[in-house]
């Protein structure tokens, strides 16, 4: 994996640790508008619309994780693609966690498309989905 690629990957790290860690030092679901750009775009299983803007998707996911307690994130089968300044991020997500009472084992796909502004990297559109049945 080349150094590029590493932080793209490292960058994905961070974004996911903002929403599934309870570690403060990841700076909480709200930290994600360091990472969502402001024309960010989201295309979820939840919404029929996408999200659009950085505002509408940090909303989405501060929503879940207010809903859920995340007992578990683990990612593989990472592939990053870089375009220049872009960036394209897939790979496979598995989480559980509790929604009330509820235990959910949720599996699925997650793809990531990043722009590189002034130096940094930007989550510009994201997609996922659970696994076909």
């Amino acid at each position: 994996m080349s150094p590029a690629e590493q932080e793209v990957l490292d960058f994905i790290a961070r974004l996911n640790a903002c929403w599934t860690s309870a570690d403060p030092a990841s700076g909480g679901v709200e930290a994600l508008r360091e990472f969502f750009h402001p024309d960010m775009v989201a295309v979820t299983p939840v919404d029929r619309e996408p999200r659009v803007g950085r505002e509408a998707c940090v909303a989405g996911w501060v929503a879940f994780a207010s809903s859920a307690r995340i007992e578990s994130w683990t990612e593989s089968g990472h592939r990053v693609r870089l375009f220049g300044d872009a960036a394209v991020v897939t790979y496979f997500y598995a989480l559980r966690c509790r929604v009330g009472t509820a235990a959910l084992a949720l599996e699925g796909r997650d793809m990531f498309i990043l722009a590189r502004e002034n130096g940094r990297w930007w989550a510009v559109a994201d997609q996922f989905s659970a696994f076909p049945a």
